[in-house]
Parts: C-alpha cells; structure tokens; sequence
C-alpha cells in the first residue's frame, strides 16, 4: 500500500521516533522565545477564551438591565432605606441586608461595557440611570434622617468619612469578580452584594450628612462614592477590553482611551495612598509609644490609661504607670526615645505610681487591668465625642476643645451656608443628648438673631418662646448684649426673662412688633 504524501518516512527516522518515544510530535524549528510564547498564549486566548462568549449576547444583556425602570428606582429606593436605618443603628447585619436589594451594579457595569465598545448612546443611557437613582437614593435617606429623632453620627457613618487606598481596593476587586461573572454569565446576587458593598452605604451617608447640613460628613462619603464608582466603572471598562469587546475608534483614540483610564486610576490612588498612610502611621505610632513605655520599667510595672493626640504639635502622649520602683528620670529618657523613634517632637506626661510586691502587686495588677479597662473605656467615648463634635462643627478635631476632669467640651463652629444660630443650637443640642453627664458648648458663629419675638395675650407666644430661647442662647455661646425694640410692655417681659439667663439687655421703647438684634460689644 501506497502512503499518502507528506506521511511517509525513512526507516532511520521511524526507528528514531519510536526510540525517542515523540512520534506525533513535530521537531522544534528553533528556538523557543519570550515573543512566540506570548504569540501562542495570546493566540490561546483569542481562540478558547473570547472565542467562547458570545459577546452580541453580553452586551445585549448588559444593555437592558442597565435601563431605567420600575423595578430599578423600587429596589433602589428599598435599599438607600434600609442602608440609612442599618447606619443610624450601627448595625451592620442590616446595612448588608440593604446590599442584598441593591441593583446598582447594572448601570455601572454598563458604564463601563458602553466606554469600552465606543457606544455613546449607551453610555448615556447608564449615566442617566445611575444619576437618577443615586440622587433618589440619597434624597430619600436625607428625608429618613430629618425625620428621625436619632442623627448621631456612629461609628458606621464615620467609618465612610475618610476614605483611603483600601476602599478602593475593595471597589477594584468587586468591580474584578462583577465583570468576570457578567462576561462569564455567571452573575447572581452575591455579584450584586460585592458592588453594592462599596456604592449603597456611602450614598446613604451623602443623604445623612445632606439632612443634618454636615458638610464635613457629606464631602467625606461623597469623596467615597465617586472613587468607588469611578473604580468599578473603569474596572468593568478594562475587563471588556481584555475580553476582545469590539469598538469601533480609531488606534489612536483607544490609546488615548487607555491612557485617560490609567490617568484616573492614579489620581484616585495617589491621595488615597496618603490617607491609608497616615493611618497606618498612627497605627504604628500607638504600639511604639506603648513598647518605649513598657522598656523603661521592669516586671511587674503596669502600664496603665495611654492616651495619644496625634493632632497636635508637638505629639501629645499621657500615660500612667503603676511600678514597684519609682525611676525619676523614665519621664525624659522615654520622650528622647519616642523623639528619635517617630521622628517627631514629643510632650510626654508620665505619671508614676508605686505599688507594693507579692500578694499586693498582684492585686494591683488586676485593679490596674480594670482601670485601664475602663480608662480605654472612656478614651474611645470621649474620642467619639471629640469626632462628632468636629463633624458637627465643620473643622478639624484638633479644634475641639476638651475637659476631662470638668467634663466640658467646647468647640468653635465654623460657618455653614444658610445655617442659622437656631440650627447650631439644635446640632448642640443633639450631641448634648447623647452625653448628659457632659457639658456641651458649641460656639455659632456671629450671625442674624430672629426678627421679631411674638406676643399673646399672656406672655411670649410659641414662636416668640423659641425666638427668647435662640437669642439667650446665642448671647450666652457669643458673650454680647442684645438691643430689644417696640412695645415697652412686652419689651420689658422679655427683658426679664433674658436678665435671667445673665444676659445683657438694652430696651428701646418704640410703637409696634417686637424686635432683636445685636448690642455693641464693650
């Protein structure tokens, strides 16, 4: 029998491949490069990766559930409400319930499918739709908060107030598996969960800090949102791109594409970067103050309340330590030694307290475990409140002022646009209700008093009640004097109860409404 051409062979060269035991393998034209092996890889996944989706149905399907509708603005709505009560609770079992509603994840995969493939229409389409359910979501929990009598900010709301690198890791790789299920036609609610981790929370504290006129609290999740979003947009963007998504620019527009993608990635993580430091720092900070403390003293000494401000200049470190041996120097070797270590001046309070050996040390030790217990206790409380205090007062919190043995914290507000002094007392009032052993002190700044005081038939009236109560307020947290003119007979009422309170006042005796403004100061 004949054999076909191109099959046949020598008897040496048979004999060879039977030794050699390769007989259906082709002998190597040369050698292997890095080039052919990412030629084979790429030709690899061109054929068995994209060649196995069918890319006309993805985008089809992202396409329509992308679209606005009813279902969409419900399940939305659903969910900006549940997240915004799970927040004010503090709890986090019912913020993931609201992620379990979210449909957010479709317009923004969307979004990104749309830039990859060059579909304008599209990529309008899921930034209408994705615009009008953020604002309905955030509106609707604004709504929620004003109407709640709890508007104190938890620690669920200030978590989402100052975003750093790991947020938006965490949207990168949401952003990774909802794009990889949704090409893959794998997607399903846990997809869903993944991304509405990173965009439902931060939107319903936009809406917290929209209904309690925050703008510290408001800009903070803002900045959350817009990055997380930002991530998963242009995550699901390359995504496409890796899978072969078709577009129909030119070379040079998909370069310069390309390049607007890496440009933004590197502008959300360059500041991120810098917050994710400077709490890694702080981190950090905290376990050295403590091991420089612990060095200096020997067993059994306890190192007892430990407190660290890091916002002031230089770093505030006060610290208390029960020791069998009192060493008058630990105070000035240890602020050397935390100087050199952190690289930053340090003002150190050491207090030293001697405690007896053998059975007494260690009942010193368990008293001193349960003061610290408590100490640590009442740190994060009155750290709690100093944040609060801040976001309420719009600036810093090393503006906030704060007496420990007095229990009084004061704090200077800065001004917020179409606040008034009635609103500064409410948001005072707010955080006094939370903290009744302490006193509060929140100073507005100078601003209009109420118009006018009304009058009934016996005394101030309702409104003229609260107008009273805003002006001694104000003249209290301001230290000025009020002028009160009109009627001399309800001017003098007024007066009195203003004298009261300890304010200063100068009637002015005249024909009609009651009115208020500001004395001169001196």
């Amino acid at each position: 029998m004949n054999e076909p051409a191109g099959i046949a062979a020598s008897p040496e060269a048979a004999a060879e491949s039977e030794v050699s035991g390769d007989a259906v393998s082709p002998a190597p034209h040369g050698p292997v490069t890095l080039r052919t092996v990412l030629h084979n890889l790429r030709e690899w996944w061109t054929v068995h990766v994209i060649g196995q989706i069918d890319q006309s149905e993805v985008t089809e399907r992202r396409r329509e559930e992308g679209a606005l509708s009813e279902h969409y603005l419900f399940m939305t709505a659903m969910s900006g409400g549940i997240a915004i009560l799970g927040l004010l609770l503090s709890s986090p079992a019912v913020v993931i319930g609201a992620m379990l509603l979210s449909p957010l994840m479709s317009p923004i995969m969307g979004l990104g499918f749309a830039l990859a493939i060059g579909d304008w229409n599209w990529l309008k389409q899921s930034v209408r739709t994705l615009m009008i359910g953020s604002v309905m979501a955030v509106l609707l929990c604004a709504l929620l908060v004003f109407m709640s009598p709890i508007q104190t900010i938890t620690t669920e709301i200030a978590a989402r107030t100052r975003p750093n690198l790991f947020d938006l890791f965490v949207a990168l790789f949401s952003a990774l598996a909802g794009a990889y299920a949704m090409i893959r036609g794998r997607e399903g609610a846990i997809v869903g969960v993944a991304i509405a981790t990173a965009l439902m929370p931060p939107l319903a504290v936009i809406g917290f800090g929209l209904a309690t006129s925050n703008w510290t609290v408001f800009s903070g999740a803002l900045l959350l949102y817009v990055t997380n979003l930002l991530t998963i947009a242009l995550t699901a963007f390359a995504m496409a791109k890796l899978y072969g998504f078709r577009s129909a620019l030119s070379k040079g527009q998909t370069k310069a594409q390309n390049f607007g993608v890496v440009a933004v990635f590197v502008a959300l993580a360059v500041p991120l970067f810098f917050s994710l430091q400077q709490i890694a720092w702080e981190t950090n900070a905290q376990r050295v103050v403590s091991d420089a403390i612990r060095e200096r003293f020997e067993r059994p000494a306890q190192l007892d309340a430990l407190e660290i401000d890091f916002a002031s200049a230089p770093l505030a470190v006060s610290a208390i330590v029960f020791t069998p041996v009192i060493r008058p120097d630990a105070e000035s070797e240890i602020t050397r030694a935390l100087s050199n270590r952190l690289k930053r001046p340090v003002a150190l309070t050491l207090t030293q307290t001697q405690t007896e050996t053998g059975a007494g040390a260690a009942q010193r030790a368990q008293l001193s475990a349960t003061r610290e217990q408590e100490a640590a206790a009442a740190s994060a409380r009155v750290q709690a409140l100093t944040t609060r205090l801040s976001l309420a007062a719009g600036v810093p919190e090393s503006s906030v002022l704060i007496d420990r043995n007095r229990r009084r914290a004061l704090v200077r507000a800065k001004r917020l646009d179409g606040a008034s002094l009635a609103a500064y007392r409410t948001l005072e009032q707010r955080i006094a209700a939370t903290e009744p052993e302490w006193t509060i002190e929140l100073i507005p700044p100078t601003g209009a008093l109420p118009a006018t005081i009304g009058f009934g038939d016996d005394g101030p009236s309702e409104q003229g009640a609260q107008a009273l109560a805003v002006v001694r307020w104000a003249a209290q947290r301001l230290d000025r004097p009020v002028v009160l003119t009109g009627d001399r007979e309800q001017g003098e009422q007024a007066a009195a109860l203003l004298r009261e309170q300890g304010v200063t006042v100068e009637l002015r005796p005249e024909l009609g409404t009651l009115r208020v403004a500001w004395g001169d100061e001196g």
